[in-house]
């Protein structure tokens, strides 16, 4: 009798496995080299000062009240554009999904035209309107509906309003691939057994949605915490976000120490939100394989 060694199908099966790992080398040296050597080597600059290992530079943020104020304003931020986009994207989701294919295909157009520009001329695109002579204020101003102008720019009302813009369609299209997936036959068969438009949609279809949901608030809120371009343009050196204190660091310190653990912070934070995301909803339902 032939061993387990010995044996046609586990030969087969270790030979399809080293094949696979060939295949996957070429990305996995990518990776390593671009993304795992750089994290390694921001967090041995985060602990080496002077040829010497510290942990001053994390003492920071128990110490250093700019520290709390700006990891607690980027999130504020970060929690707003997150909310905001799941409302204003849920209904453009939801009837992007409902039409035809012809009248789906021109909504998600529209919400993809922004990306034909770069996200420095969006913001500064959103400076002219939103500034005390721009577009917004003028048209207010014109149907008397205010006297003096309203400070929508150079605060963190302007950077909230520019980061809704851009990342709109991060929610939209995580929401539409998974809206697109629902069986019609399911609300169907909900209003055929007796319930209100309103008890289908929060009984079968928001509860069917939740993944898209999560994927595109993770999306937005992740993305949201290392905003740089927008807050320098629309926030007017008063909204400080962590991409902006990483900056000062090194632009007008040369503290490399401190700039690197401030990221390693925010690493660890865009972890948890991963891992706080993953147990709301697992990642393989959020990626649709099962």
């Amino acid at each position: 009798m032939a061993t387990a060694a010995n044996n046609p199908e586990d030969q087969n099966d270790r030979r399809e496995q080293r094949l696979m790992l060939m295949l996957l080398a070429p990305a996995l040296l990518v990776v390593v080299s671009l993304l795992v050597v750089p994290l390694l080597w921001l967090a041995w600059q985060s602990i080496r000062q002077d040829g010497s290992f510290t942990a001053a530079n994390y003492a920071r943020f128990l110490t250093d009240s700019v520290y709390w104020i700006t990891f607690l304003q980027t999130f504020r931020i970060a929690a707003i554009a997150t909310l905001a986009t799941l409302l204003l994207g849920y209904p453009v989701a939801y009837l992007a999904a409902g039409l035809p294919q012809r009248w789906s295909v021109v909504i998600l157009a529209m919400v993809l035209l922004p990306f034909w520009t770069s996200v420095l001329v969006r913001a500064y695109s959103w400076l002219i309107l939103l500034q005390r002579t721009g577009i917004i204020n003028s048209a207010l101003k014109g149907a008397g509906l205010i006297d003096s102008p309203l400070l929508l720019v150079n605060n963190e009302l302007g950077t909230v309003i520019a980061t809704i813009h851009i990342l709109l369609p991060f929610m939209v299209l995580p929401l539409y691939a998974t809206m697109k997936k629902i069986p019609p036959e399911l609300t169907m068969a909900g209003a055929s057994l007796g319930g209100s438009p309103f008890l289908v949609f929060t009984r079968i279809f928001l509860p069917l949605s939740m993944p898209g949901m999560i994927a595109g608030m993770v999306l937005v809120f992740v993305l949201t915490l290392g905003f740089y371009i927008t807050p320098e343009l629309l926030g007017g050196g008063r909204t400080y976000m962590v991409s902006t204190l990483v900056s000062r660091n090194i632009e007008l310190y040369n503290e490399w120490g401190a700039a690197s653990s401030i990221s390693v912070v925010l690493m660890i934070c865009v972890f948890l939100v991963f891992k706080l995301a993953s147990l709301l909803i697992p990642f393989e339902r959020i990626m649709g394989t099962r």
